[in-house]
């Protein structure tokens, strides 16, 4: 068996800093071909709606449908839950239940709220619910039941009125398990269909797929750039990037732990980044020895060896401390706290998508079933951005009346930056207002 050695760094070496530099930089390439592509398709579902995505449909994943067949049945999509062994539907059912929980205790107060300043003005907001959201579910090799939940429960807890789901089924073939997902999330229509045409008809809408105010879900390339350039007409969650876990680990965990949650992501793309940091060499050399042991046993070894070979990295710092330094600079989609005192290093930690505290929160609980979203910020981007929850699928309108009394006060104002901005009918709108 051949052996894989992922890249080391330490703090102390000359050339760190542009060795870790590189190590986090993630080049997306040329995708200019995959923009001109995607640019084609959602053209080409525009003009042609559900005949563009018949066509696509045929051609990508070797389906013909008809406008009547897009969509699943309820009769296939019960057929599919109750397909299930029992121990698979307690398992989805006990996750739902737990992702339901948590976003319902995230939920702000939805309604109207206002308050009267002293000028006698009032002034608020009020908070709704999104209509339609649509809810991209990858296909093929990528079945992720587990998504379903994770991007629909938010949106039924918010309030959304109707949820649209697409799931490409290259084939005809889907997993069970994801329409059983989205029938126990409560989505309201499963179209067959993927790739960048289905984000198309999400956002322009087809005679059979209709409209939707956001796409959230992950995807592809083809499927990340349709988000991309449907933003505008749409809202959508994020553009997420590869997969990636950063291990914060001390000498006295179990190394074939840590190796374990390293694989963990490892296994999802060649692209993903798997980083441990530590501040004990030996425990480096054991967390190693432990990943390559394991890779004897796991179905997608080969993804693995690419991810830990090329996108991974060991980094030794010189102590904790700095080793939350680094994890902030990283600014990881999870983060894994894996020492004696995890709460002693949390207010180190500035930037991060999720954080995974103490040696018994594997990365892979908050996959499934501890409750927090795990729709995840990528690539750094948890510097300004947070996970998908309840917050993305609502709102706010600001509300605003002023009495007359309200507008002398603060209306000779409004009309004075009117004036210096050179907007003469917006100084006149307040101005006919102050005649007395």
């Amino acid at each position: 068996m051949t052996r894989v050695t992922i890249p080391r760094l330490s703090t102390r070496d000359a050339d760190f800093a542009s060795r870790f530099e590189k190590l986090l930089h993630w080049d997306e390439g040329d995708i200019g071909a995959v923009e001109r592509t995607v640019a084609d398709i959602i053209s080409d579902v525009r003009a042609r709606g559900d005949e563009a995505v018949i066509a696509l449909t045929s051609r990508f994943d070797r389906i013909d449908l008809t406008p009547e067949s897009m969509a699943f049945s309820k009769e296939e999509i019960a057929e599919a839950r109750a397909s299930l062994p029992e121990e698979d539907r307690k398992a989805l059912e006990t996750a739902a239940q737990r992702i339901w929980d948590y976003h319902t205790w995230q939920m702000p107060a939805m309604g109207m709220e206002t308050y009267r300043d002293w000028q006698g003005a009032e002034l608020g907001q009020r908070t709704t619910p999104l209509d339609r959201v649509g809810l991209y579910v990858p296909g093929g090799l990528a079945n992720y039941p587990s998504s379903v939940l994770m991007n629909a429960l938010p949106a039924r807890v918010a309030g959304v009125e109707e949820l649209i789901m697409v799931v490409p089924t290259p084939d005809g073939i889907v997993n069970p398990l994801i329409l059983a997902a989205a029938d126990i999330a409560g989505v309201d229509k499963v179209f067959r269909i993927g790739g960048a045409q289905a984000v198309a008809a999400l956002a322009y809408g087809t005679d059979t797929v209709p409209s939707v105010d956001k796409i959230v879900g992950p995807g592809n390339i083809f499927v990340a750039t349709a988000k991309r350039q449907v933003f505008g007409k749409v809202g959508i969650d994020m553009i997420a990037g590869p997969s990636e876990i950063l291990v914060v680990a001390d000498r006295h965990n179990d190394p074939r732990w840590i190796a374990a949650d390293l694989l963990s992501q490892a296994e999802h793309d060649e692209e993903a980044r798997p980083f441990l940091i530590t501040d004990d060499a030996g425990f480096a050399d054991r967390v190693e020895e432990a990943v390559n042991a394991h890779l004897n046993t796991l179905e997608r070894r080969a993804i693995c060896e690419k991810s830990l070979a090329n996108r991974g990295g060991i980094i030794l710092a010189r102590d904790l401390d700095e080793a939350c330094e680094l994890a902030s600079q990283v600014a990881s989609e999870h983060l894994e706290l894996a020492v004696e005192d995890p709460d002693a290093l949390l207010p180190k930690i500035r930037h991060a998508g999720a954080i995974f505290m103490g040696r018994y929160t594997p990365e892979a609980m908050g996959d499934y079933v501890a409750g927090p979203n795990h729709v995840l910020p990528t690539g750094g981007t948890a510097r300004f951005s947070s996970p998908l929850g309840v917050h993305d699928f609502i709102k706010r309108t600001s509300i605003i009346r002023c009495t007359e009394a309200a507008t002398r006060v603060i209306g000779p104002a409004a009309s004075r930056l009117a004036d210096r901005e050179g907007l003469t009918a917006h100084k006149l709108s307040v101005d006919l207002r102050l005649e007395k």
